[in-house]
């Protein structure tokens, strides 16, 4: 849905990381999408997101309801300083498990980088050179952490934006039942459609901009 959303809105798209399930479908993906407002965009994508649907995978064809947490965050210039101390870092190197040739399996280029002050787990296989996914890896820390002491700089403006898009498996900020009906409605503006096939093709301007004039109206409301 979000590839094809940044190709509707003409963004560069790149996997960077793809973890499959252990049985069927995906674990985790991370995805670098860049183009004009392609942050501002997206980060309204940023919580729990719920599907009903009879699962391909079930032989019995029963519903079933799955969920998925999206965060986005900013990539930044590498002009940009975090100090990170390599004291507090764990970096781990595993064989790539996604698409890329027939080399891509055959040493340990994947890398994961574990912040252990923050717990922050980062990682990339897309490039078949170590030290590449290294640096990859490394810049997305680095826009975690950034990302983490902007929040605590202006805490009483994020306290307001958490209570609304805080990942947590209570708080979900999008439907899609694809059974035993079709509808996709959004839980925060209360916006809903049911062309379906549309949002999963990646048709979700109407949803992220009910949802950037919600946040102005709300704080305008606050005082911002």
């Amino acid at each position: 849905m979000y590839l094809r959303y940044a190709e509707r809105k003409g963004y560069k798209s790149e996997v960077l990381d793809f973890q499959p399930g252990e049985e069927a479908g995906l674990k985790s993906a991370t995805v670098r999408i860049a183009g004009e407002y392609a942050f501002g965009n997206l980060s309204q994508e940023t919580g729990v997101h719920r599907l009903v649907r009879i699962s391909p995978f079930d032989a019995n064809s029963r519903r079933h309801t799955s969920f998925a947490a999206v965060f986005a965050y900013p990539e930044l210039a590498d002009d940009i300083e975090v100090d990170i101390s390599p004291d507090e870092l764990r970096v781990d190197t595993y064989r790539s498990s996604g698409k890329g040739g027939q080399h891509v399996n055959t040493t340990d280029s994947a890398v994961r980088i574990t912040h252990l002050p923050t717990g922050i787990v980062v990682q990339c296989q897309n490039e078949r050179s170590q030290h590449n996914n290294k640096a990859v890896a490394m810049r997305m820390l680095v826009s975690r952490l950034h990302e983490i002491e902007k929040k605590k700089k202006y805490a009483k403006i994020e306290k307001m934006e958490d209570a609304k898009s805080e990942i947590a498996w209570g708080n979900q900020i999008r439907s899609y039942v694809l059974h035993p009906y079709r509808l996709v409605k959004d839980l925060r503006t209360r916006l809903e459609t049911g062309d379906v096939d549309k949002i999963l093709d990646g048709g979700l301007d109407d949803f992220i901009k009910a949802v950037l004039v919600l946040r102005k109206k709300d704080s305008a409301a606050a005082g911002g």
